[in-house]
């Protein structure tokens, strides 16, 4: 354990961020795999905005890479236009 007072809050807030950062990866990818999964045009383009909203944040916060967040929006925008085109 820390004896310096500084280590111990540093300890402390590196939990907190631990756990924010981990709520964060998992919202991510949970939007991404509900979109991906849902075939029907009204739900998709409603995951769809959610989606990016969550990822442009992440990209913003530090969560991911700019790069990956422009590779899972490509994904999306792919299967988007492939339910619409469809139906």
């Amino acid at each position: 354990m820390a004896h310096h007072k500084s280590a111990q809050k540093r300890i402390r807030s590196s939990e907190r961020r631990k756990k924010f950062n981990k709520m964060t990866d998992s919202k991510i990818k949970t939007v991404v795999k509900k979109t991906l999964a849902t075939d029907k045009k009204e739900e998709v383009e409603k995951l769809y905005k959610e989606a990016i909203s969550v990822l442009d944040k992440g990209t913003a916060k530090g969560r991911l890479h700019k790069n990956t967040a422009a590779r899972k929006k490509s994904r999306l925008t792919k299967h988007l236009n492939k339910v619409t085109a469809e139906k």
